[in-house]
This record gives C-alpha cells, sequence and structure tokens, in this order.
C-alpha cells in the first residue's frame, strides 16, 4: 500500500502495521478489527497518532486510497493539538499542578534531582549530562508519581481493610488508573502532573474497585465515600487531563 503523503508516498506492506508520517508529524496506525464493517479513521489527542481500523476482509491499498481521500481532514485535526512540549532545558512544565521550569544544570558532582524554591517560577533542577537529562527526569516523574500514588492509595484503602496485590505506574494513554481483577493497580505516570487532589481521586477510583468491578451506582457511592470530592476532580480530567499528555521526553514517550 502506498500512502500518499504530501511529497512522497509511503509503502506499508502486508507485515507493517505503524509508520512515521514525517510530512505532517504523525504516527499512522493500521489496525484490523474483526468487529469492524467499515473503514473508520481517528486521531489520537494523546498520542498524536492517526489510526485507521479496517475489516479483516479489506486489504491495505483500500486503507491506503481512504486515508489520502481524508488527508486534509487529518492535518486540520493535527493542527488543533496542543503542541508537544519536550523535556527540554528552560521548558515550562506543571508540577502537581504547579507551574515549574525544567532546568539541565549540567553539574556532574550531584545525581539528585531537586526542586529550587528560591525563584517567583519553581525550577526543576536535573543535574548530570545534558544529553542523559531528559530520560533522568522522566524517571525522577514515574518514581514520583509512585510515591504520591502509594500514599494515597494506602489512605483511601486502610479504613476499608483492602490491600492492592501491587500498584504499577506505567505510560499509559488510554487510561488514567486500572484495576485488574486479581487486585493489581496500574496508573499512568502524568498524574504528578495534575494537581494533587485529581491523583488522590484517580487513587480512590480504583480502590473503589477492588470491592466494585464496575461503574454502577454502588461503585459511585463507594467513591464518593472515600473521596467526597470527586466530581471536581472527575471533571478535571475530563476537560484538562488531555493536556497532559503533551509533556514528555523529545522522542514523545519513554521511561
Amino acid at each position: 500500500m502506498s500512502i500518499i503523503n504530501g511529497r512522497r508516498a509511503i509503502d506499508l506492506s502486508s507485515k507493517t502495521r505503524s509508520v512515521r508520517l514525517e510530512d505532517i508529524g504523525a504516527q499512522l496506525e493500521v489496525r484490523r478489527h474483526p468487529g469492524a464493517r467499515r473503514l473508520t479513521l481517528r486521531v489520537s489527542r494523546t498520542r498524536r497518532a492517526v489510526i485507521v481500523t479496517l475489516p479483516l476482509q479489506c486489504d491495505l491499498d483500500e486503507a491506503g486510497s481512504f486515508l489520502n481521500r481524508h488527508i486534509d481532514w487529518v492535518r486540520a485535526r493535527l493542527d488543533s493539538l496542543p503542541n508537544h512540549v519536550p523535556f527540554e532545558d528552560a521548558a515550562a512544565m506543571p508540577l502537581r499542578g504547579i507551574p515549574h521550569t525544567i532546568v539541565f544544570s549540567g553539574n556532574t558532582r550531584s545525581r539528585s534531582i531537586a526542586i529550587d524554591q528560591r525563584v517567583s517560577r519553581p525550577s526543576i533542577v536535573v543535574p548530570g549530562e545534558q544529553h542523559l537529562a531528559a530520560n533522568r527526569l522522566t524517571r525522577w516523574l514515574f518514581e514520583e508519581a509512585k510515591r504520591d500514588l502509594i500514599a494515597s492509595v494506602e489512605r483511601h484503602s486502610r479504613p476499608l481493610s483492602l490491600q492492592p496485590k501491587r500498584i504499577a505506574v506505567r505510560d499509559q494513554t488510554s487510561r488514567w488508573g486500572s484495576c485488574s481483577t486479581t487486585g493489581a493497580l496500574s496508573f499512568s505516570w502524568r498524574l504528578v502532573l495534575a494537581p494533587s487532589f485529581v491523583l488522590d481521586y484517580v487513587a480512590a477510583h480504583e480502590v473503589a474497585h477492588l470491592i466494585e468491578m464496575n461503574h454502577g451506582p454502588r461503585f459511585w457511592a463507594l467513591v464518593k465515600k472515600i473521596c467526597p470530592d470527586f466530581e471536581t476532580a472527575k471533571q478535571w480530567l475530563q476537560v484538562l487531563g488531555p493536556d497532559l499528555h503533551r509533556y514528555g521526553p523529545a522522542h514523545g514517550r519513554g521511561h
């Protein structure tokens, strides 16, 4: 399949499912779905990806033609997305809902990331070699998120005499948290960028799933019991949550 992308065509073999559309700055994903009755096209706001879903019997050439017919719509959707904010020196990013400036100090004598609050906007000071700083900052944010989430989960689960099997922090884009049938909780590291009450709500939400593996009335009653102001946090995530996916290493994702 040849996908015409501005100045050139990109070939997708039958074994290829993902390519980079450099001219429009997005990843293209082609998915076959047994339940799909027609070709569909969408743009993921969280991953800046163009996703074409096709029925099992549809060939890749047809998917390429479908994308080409809608390429102007794809460009318009991508242009409407907020710009990616890479982890680099002097970039601005939120931490627990508070604006911070990233500082790659280049100090090789120190190994610990620190928060400098002596200036009007706090700084996240990342030491070490410049080319390693973004990944070092990413790992630190994972650790900070896990620390906050462990504390919040424990605070909500203890009164209910609950104990999750484990708590994991990942770079997940489709949901903020999840609870497995075995009692393992998983969360997005980007929750540490949001105000603390938002992270706390997501922790309470997943703790409630340890009892109610659904979103029925009893589930929401339990969420309200352990997190009375959850509606405010829920609305914050619906309106502002997608914006948190703007931030990350220059290559878009990583840990």
